[in-house]
């Protein structure tokens, strides 16, 4: 207990010309402040009265404005007692739950970003701790059931969609109980919104070459998404990926070392010569795909993609399911895959199995509906 703060002592100084005094507080031993995670021995209250009162006036001011410092100094004094003793503060329910989640939005993900969006223009912008009830949650599940899309207007939030967005929402909420800014935790009570299986459409191997060929208007966008296609990593590791993550081992063979967005893991994979190839350029410096943006992965992403005469919807996601369905089809086995593409769980790997299964396109041929030849 010798490093929690024990006092919290009100104290004066003079400021600039010596004709006013400032308050501030003096803790001791120190204290931590939870915004900041600075440790603090002195907090300037931004109040000042007269060093000298010499009217009546000037008493009344000082005597208002130290009975406000001292109220300060009792409320700072509170804080730190609930803090170390782990009752709750009251108060910090009036804090903007808005402001929270757009700070923890920020440090988590893009889907954490527009789920933040969509919440933000539920409430109008405003919502503090207080009014995170059961209720107001279920209501901003409905909101997200009910309306369209950012870009797209006229178009709904597809249900997986929907699924993403709560999710988000309800891990900010975790993150909020536990960081005791909501006093209980609404989770538990809340709806469940439910996600449908999708077919993870990727590219066959002569798709993938056709795609090749095909000029796109976009160059940066072109050698990115086949970089995926070879190396499977997501978008959000390509936009960040530069030369200093690609480091050669004794042997000379080039790897990939970063450390994923999304999961955080950490990917040290061997480069083929076919990648290199891709990205390789005089500089070997900076970002590998500069002014790669994610608006080129839509319209743009379409136009090559049909002028390709590939049919399939293909989303920049689907590079990294055709390296899984591709690398499982040359018979690399799923353990290996799962490490290069960094699943944390094997199944989410052998789901890709499905389109490569050799078993069930021989199963397809069985029953037939002709005779066999006497």
């Amino acid at each position: 207990m010798a490093n929690i703060c024990k006092t919290v002592n009100l104290y004066t100084r003079k400021i600039k010309g010596g004709r006013m005094l400032s308050y501030f507080l003096d803790y001791y031993p120190g204290y931590r402040d939870e915004t900041t995670n600075k440790v603090l021995r002195h907090e300037s209250l931004g109040i000042y009265i007269y060093a000298h009162p010499k009217t009546q006036r000037e008493k009344d001011y000082n005597a208002r404005l130290s009975e406000k410092a001292e109220a300060l100094r009792c409320r700072r004094y509170e804080e730190i007692v609930n803090e170390r003793y782990e009752f709750f503060d009251r108060n910090k329910l009036n804090g903007s739950f808005i402001d929270y989640f757009k700070k923890y939005a920020v440090k988590k993900n893009s889907r954490y970003e527009q789920a933040f969006l969509h919440f933000n223009w539920f409430t109008g912008g405003k919502c503090t701790f207080a009014e995170i009830t059961v209720e107001l949650c279920n209501k901003f599940l409905e909101y997200l059931r009910t309306t369209h899309q950012a870009i797209h207007t006229k178009r709904k939030l597809h249900t997986n969609t929907i699924a993403g967005y709560w999710s988000a929402f309800l891990g900010t909420l975790h993150a909020a109980h536990r960081d005791r800014k909501i006093k209980e935790n609404p989770c538990p009570y809340l709806e469940r919104a439910e996600s449908i299986p999708t077919d993870k459409v990727g590219l066959s191997a002569e798709e993938l070459i056709r795609l090749a060929e095909t000029p796109c208007e976009v160059p940066v966008l072109k050698a990115a998404f086949l970089f995926s296609c070879l190396t499977g990593l997501r978008k959000s590791d390509v936009k960040t990926f530069s030369w200093k993550m690609v480091q050669p081992e004794a042997d000379g063979t080039l790897y990939i070392t970063t450390r994923m967005q999304k999961t955080k893991q950490i990917a040290h994979n061997p480069i083929g010569d076919e990648v290199l190839a891709l990205i390789d350029n005089n500089s070997r410096k900076g970002l590998v795909f500069p002014g790669f943006k994610d608006s080129m992965t839509q319209t743009v992403l379409k136009q090559w993609v049909k002028a390709a005469g590939i049919t399939k919807h293909i989303t920049y996601h689907s590079s990294r399911h055709t390296f899984c369905s591709l690398q499982l089809e040359a018979g690399t086995d799923s353990r290996t895959v799962q490490e290069l593409v960094g699943h944390k769980n094997l199944a989410t790997t052998q789901r890709y199995l499905d389109s490569v299964d050799r078993r069930k396109k021989e199963a397809a041929n069985c029953i037939t509906l002709k005779r066999k030849p006497e």
